[in-house]
């Protein structure tokens, strides 16, 4: 199963994600200034980001939204980027958060686990109600495919509504969590995890603890760690012996380089060394909670 993939990807790197969400002012002059092409540019960026941290990130996800907004240009980008991943063997989420239903869901399915914008894993949200997830269902089954859904993400508006109090007494965030955690006992790996997990954003400290121990079987995509706020000591808590889970950085990996004077010449190495340090961090925070 593609979770035990995962599992021992991050058994063998360590927790870091590297979110390749890259917009076009995050690259330097120094590549922009050599391709007429958006395509290229943005290409010859990942590539670069992907070789320098290949061996301390357990995947890579990637965001699409930066992508559809330049066009097909950016897609191309986009598919080239997804492809090289797997050409490095490693392992790749897609980030579109999809939510819609039946047919289109299908077709929503069909183009991020199959074709031109193959992945491993894609992002979902459930909110639509679990018939959103179902079409999915087949590719996690027969084709070594899985799933992050939202559960309870990082951002400020999840008090909106994933906050909500519900009339058994817990939160909509935690009746969603059960929902994907009981769903997701069809498909566990060796490794004891299931290959439908959750995002589970690291910036709500209070509920880390709880998380974790009511949805054992899921494997967490945590995000909010750095640009958002969170901190290593925050991600331990969601983390089970340093893994169950992977840790994004998006921007704090991808503009280390800007924090250097003449940074942009190196930017690579720059990022290599904010993808170790993150590592690092991580990792000694988990050693203090042991």
């Amino acid at each position: 199963m593609i979770i035990d993939s995962l599992y021992e990807a991050v058994e063998k790197k360590g927790p870091v994600c590297v979110g390749l969400d890259t917009a076009l002012d995050y690259i330097p002059k120094s590549v922009t200034q050599k391709h007429v092409s958006v395509e290229d540019a943005i290409f010859e960026y990942n590539k670069a980001i992907i070789d320098a941290t290949l061996d301390v990130a357990a995947c890579y996800k990637v965001q699409i939204a930066y992508y559809e907004a330049l066009g097909i240009l950016g897609l191309n980008a986009y598919k080239k980027t997804l492809k090289y991943i797997k050409d490095s063997k490693s392992i790749t989420i897609a980030d579109i958060k999809r939510g819609d239903i039946a047919k289109t869901a299908e077709m929503y399915a069909k183009a991020h686990f199959e074709g031109d914008f193959e992945s491993d894993f894609v992002t979902l949200s459930p909110y639509m109600g679990l018939d959103s997830i179902e079409p999915y269902l087949e590719y996690v089954k027969n084709n070594e495919k899985g799933l992050f859904v939202l559960i309870r993400t990082s951002n400020k508006g999840a008090e909106d509504i994933q906050y909500i109090d519900t009339k058994c007494g817990k939160k909509v965030y935690d009746i969603v969590g059960n929902k994907i955690h009981e769903l997701g006992n069809d498909y566990i790996g060796s490794c004891g995890y299931s290959s439908i997990g959750g995002v589970v954003g690291c910036t709500h400290v209070e509920e880390g603890i709880e998380l974790r121990k009511n949805l054992n079987k899921m494997f967490f995509l945590i995000p909010g760690y750095g640009a958002q706020g969170g901190s290593a000591k925050d991600v331990a808590l969601y983390l089970k012996n340093g893994n169950g889970g992977v840790v994004n950085s998006s921007r704090g990996i991808l503009l280390a380089y800007k924090k250097q004077v003449d940074g942009e010449l190196k930017y690579d190495l720059f990022a290599r060394e904010e993808a170790v340090r993150m590592k690092n961090d991580i990792s000694n925070a988990i050693k203090e909670n042991i």
